[in-house]
């Protein structure tokens, strides 16, 4: 499709703790010089993913020495995490921003992109008419699949786990793990859980997703209503407890109280996919890094990181752009309101416009007014 705008696309390196991944591919870089549009692209941002500024050049785009320069020349900034404090004074009216923000734990960032004017799509709230989120899901994959090796690993006596090997050995049971969420976490966390030899238990509130559940695996998987009484038993059995509850755009809801993780056995361990969006354990009360993972409360290990992801960026990224592009092509090709008029899924991506919150569930999240486009 011919370009009806012509756009500067930039892509600044990301600067959270340890986070390697990149919004953008040199292949991608080329499909949107061939629809016409400039890129721009700061020095090494794709070096953690693999690829080197002269595969950018490559593919006819530039590279710029800053971030600074990125953002000041950029009318579409692409990213992959939320932009930090760092980064808001880079921040102009009427630049696009497209990028994960899980702004419902993020309000000061929110505050940050009304204040600024700056039209903010998130990757997290793009939704299909059916429901799907196509641009949470391969990082949702990504992530449920990592949260297992990441249990398995801290469950390690060296690293302070209870010392159990997740699939056990003849004689010897295998160890008991809890998923909190049946969606796309979820299962992926459940085929690597079970790939292990582990127990699986799914704790899920829908009667169709569990009956989903219950045919995808054979019955190999174990499914649980979600209630506090059923959380509760579940989560004091675990060794290795998962959270993976998602509400689109919303904080997600604290289903295991601080007393159910008191109830757990010394050394097991929890996994907090559901971080990026406040979490659903109680007991995790900050976000941790790549550099310094975990904390130890009531002798349960928590890991609460992030950018679970970006550990693995070349996978990370190579499947996050293969759904981002064609997205991105359609903003730069059409302009962001025609895109956002045709294109009920972008619609439902933009959190703020024009100095107010667009998003109803955001807006409720953070206290801002919502103001529909």
């Amino acid at each position: 499709m011919a370009a009806t705008n012509r756009y500067v696309v930039g892509v600044p390196k990301e600067i959270k703790d340890s986070e390697f991944r990149v919004a953008l591919t040199p292949g991608g870089a080329r499909m949107l010089r061939d629809s016409g549009h400039e890129v721009i692209v700061e020095s090494g941002a794709g070096a953690g993913s693999g690829f080197s500024d002269e595969e950018y050049v490559g593919a006819g785009a530039r590279i710029a020495a800053t971030a600074a320069e990125v953002w000041a020349q950029a009318e579409l900034v692409l990213k992959v995490k939320e932009p930090l404090p760092a980064e808001f004074p880079y921040f102009r009216e009427g630049q696009l921003l497209f990028t994960y923000l899980h702004l419902a734990a993020a309000v000061d960032l929110a505050h940050a992109l009304v204040n600024s004017g700056v039209t903010a799509l998130a990757y997290e709230t793009i939704q299909l008419p059916g429901g799907g989120l196509p641009l949470l899901t391969p990082m949702s994959e990504v992530a449920g699949r990592m949260s297992v090796q990441i249990g398995a690993h801290f469950l390690e006596r060296f690293y302070g786990g209870r010392g159990v090997l997740l699939g056990g050995v003849p004689g010897v049971p295998p160890a008991d793990v809890v998923i909190l969420g049946g969606g796309i976490v979820g299962t992926n966390a459940a085929k690597m859980a079970l790939g292990l030899g582990a127990s699986v238990v799914i704790v899920e509130r829908s009667g169709d997703r569990m009956r989903y559940i219950d045919d995808v695996f054979g019955g190999r998987v174990r499914t649980l209503m979600s209630n506090p009484y059923n959380i509760a038993g579940a989560v004091q059995k675990a060794d290795l407890l998962i959270g993976a509850v998602l509400i689109p755009g919303a904080r997600a809801p604290k289903l295991v109280t601080e007393e159910m993780v008191r109830q757990m056995k010394n050394g097991s361990v929890i996994v907090d996919v559901a971080i990026d969006q406040g979490g659903s354990i109680e007991t995790i009360d900050r976000v941790t890094t790549h550099s310094d993972p975990i904390y130890v409360k009531h002798g349960v290990i928590h890991y609460a990181v992030a950018n679970m992801p970006g550990a693995v960026p070349r996978t990370s990224t190579l499947a996050l752009t293969n759904a981002t592009l064609p997205y991105v092509l359609e903003l730069a090709d059409k302009g962001f309101e025609r895109a956002i008029r045709e294109n009920t899924a972008l619609l439902a991506g933009v959190n703020t416009h024009q100095g107010r919150v667009a998003h109803r569930t955001v807006a409720e999240a953070v206290g801002l007014p919502y103001v529909p486009l």
